[in-house]
């Protein structure tokens, strides 16, 4: 990234880089914001989407505010002491969770106007990656490189968080998270190369569940999908809406889907683009995926053996090429083995990888609208038309 950003800091107000706005602009379907020069690692939105949190590749968390077209930063959550891995936002509680390298979580609560942490006791000793809360909100799990998952949730007779773990067949890393829509099954993708389904039915918090087509017996731990040819690293998991497939990423550049309908039947596709980093479903049968290409694909899974590539979102950037004297022409080949003036942009909006997608418009049945954030420093809005 050429040049230099103006502090947020200093003025209160979220600014990017001018050259690099006045090129996006052009994209009339998508907007970006760049937040610093660092790179984003994760994000979260809270629940009406006026509110977004965001680590700089640090051990901060800050919380900006949409007030008219603008981003000031209103909070800035300091508490760990190494850098921030995962962020989450749970909507209806308002509670945010994060996790660091530090090997801590905390459950942060506004109160008067200020953000309080509580520290979680998740038990482990190497760095925390990934953490997500259930769909009510009563729990959380977090991932680490423990070869473990703590799943967290609320005692009330001692006023604290506290964890059980998952540790069964877990060889390596846990990498990524997503919980089924039942509140009780918990997919898990780690870099032991395997994809797994567990079972983090907590008797102490919730009822006991019914069955699935994961499965019937759900005791605490229980494994309900062992996928062991994975082919790479199991960057990103995804529940569909119905809780009935199940997608994932790998460092080989696959994407897979399980269908729990159809015997826990696994398709696979291999790309050609470079390795996807985060994945999620835009409708039942629609996923999206983003990772080292800098811009995020539609795929389309409509049964065993039919996972297709659909197409690469968004527009491609347009770049103004003003005419070249021969004497340039010349220069740029002697300096640079090329003519093109500019050939150090990428014809995409992020100019490196994405590292995380969101959801921010529409239900995760029926997406309308998604954000991603990158390497570049900057988090990019994408309208969904499946």
């Amino acid at each position: 990234m050429k040049g230099a950003c103006p502090n947020p800091d200093a003025a209160g107000e979220v600014h990017g880089h001018t050259s690099r706005l006045k090129v996006r602009k052009q994209i009339h379907r998508e907007s970006a914001l760049l937040f610093g020069l660092e790179p984003l690692s994760c994000h979260a939105w809270n629940k009406d989407r006026t509110q977004i949190a965001v680590s700089p590749n640090s051990s901060t968390v800050n919380i900006y505010q949409k007030k008219g077209k603008e981003w000031t930063k209103i909070h800035e959550l300091k508490e760990h002491s190494g850098r921030i891995t995962g962020i989450d936002w749970a909507p209806e509680s308002n509670r945010i969770v994060t996790c660091a390298s530090d090997r801590n979580a905390y459950v942060w609560m506004l109160k008067d106007g200020v953000w309080k942490p509580t520290l979680v006791l998740v038990r482990i000793n190497r760095a925390a990656t990934c953490v997500k809360w259930s769909p009510q909100e009563n729990k959380f799990a977090l991932g680490s490189g423990a070869k473990l998952i703590s799943v967290c949730y609320f005692e009330k007779e001692n006023d604290w968080w506290l964890s059980k773990h998952i540790k069964k067949g877990i060889c390596s890393t846990v990498l990524s998270l997503d919980w089924h829509p039942n509140n009780i099954l918990l997919a898990a993708g780690s870099a032991d190369l395997h994809c797994r389904v567990f079972s983090a039915y907590i008797k102490e918090i919730e009822d006991k569940p019914g069955p699935t087509p994961w499965g019937a017996k759900m005791p605490f731990g229980e494994v309900l999908l062992e996928h062991k040819d994975c082919g790479g690293w199991v960057h990103s998991v995804a529940f569909s809406p119905s809780g009935d497939s199940l997608a994932w990423v790998s460092h080989n550049s696959a994407i897979s889907v399980a269908d729990a309908t159809q015997g826990k039947e696994v398709t696979q596709l291999t790309t050609d683009h470079l390795p996807l980093l985060s994945v999620f479903y835009g409708s039942e049968t629609e996923i999206v995926a983003a990772g080292h290409d800098c811009c995020p694909y539609q795929f389309s899974y409509k049964g065993p053996g039919k996972l297709e590539f659909v197409k690469k979102l968004g527009l491609t950037k347009q770049t103004s090429k003003n005419s070249m004297s021969a004497m340039q022409h010349f220069r740029n080949l002697d300096k640079k083995a090329t003519t093109d003036e500019d050939d150090n942009e990428l014809n995409t909006l992020h100019q490196n990888s994405i590292t995380q997608l969101r959801i921010v418009e529409g239900q995760k049945a029926n997406v309308d609208k998604f954000s991603s954030v990158g390497l570049d420093g900057a988090l990019v809005m994408w309208d969904f038309k499946p």
